[in-house]
């Protein structure tokens, strides 16, 4: 039988004292400087729902009145610095529900933008149209989807993109209300 010996090498993590390594602790720092400039991303009324200490917001407030490159970098910085005295966890969250949102917003309107192609080019489509949105005006749909057409059958020079617009819009706003995605 083998005994279990202790393993030779050192953990790489742990400087034998159980407290992190410099290289834990400076990347711990870069990741709350990386979560510190998220948050200057973030929108003012997004930033006022954190529960955040009063120096931070001052120094938030400070980097968006600065106008030289050196003095954001270091305010990025002291923000950085402040941002290791902070719970990190609900500025994450506040960030991550930005960006989700963001990248959820996108996508409706590539869909909307995909579902308009498809009207104007497939007779088909207003027929999937209506299976996936029973509650749109078909009317006001095929009125638009006529007028976008005609739009595109003319020369170029001649065309308003008015018809697009509208139908893009008429699209877009059932498939935000819908709640449904479509296909």
């Amino acid at each position: 039988m083998q005994d279990h010996l202790p393993d030779p090498l050192p953990d790489a993590d742990d400087d034998g004292t159980g407290r992190p390594s410099k290289t834990q602790r400076k990347k711990a720092m870069h990741e709350l400087q990386d979560l510190g400039e998220a948050l200057v991303a973030l929108p003012a009324n997004r930033v006022e729902a954190l529960e955040l200490p009063e120096s931070l917001r001052d120094a938030l407030k400070e980097l968006h009145r600065t106008r030289s490159f050196e003095g954001k970098r270091r305010q990025m910085q002291y923000i950085g610095k402040l941002m290791r005295k902070v719970d990190p966890e609900p500025i994450r969250e506040a960030v991550a529900a930005f960006q989700l949102g963001q990248a959820k917003d996108a996508l409706s309107l590539h869909k909307a933008e995909a579902w308009r192609s498809e009207l104007i080019h497939d007779d088909e489509a207003l027929t999937r149209w209506m299976g996936e949105f029973p509650g749109s005006d078909v009317q006001q749909l095929r009125s638009l989807i006529r007028a976008a057409r005609k739009d595109a059958a003319a020369a170029p020079e001649q065309r308003s993109g008015r018809a697009f617009r509208e139908l893009f819009q008429f699209v877009k706003q059932h498939i935000l209300e819908g709640g449904r995605e479509p296909q």
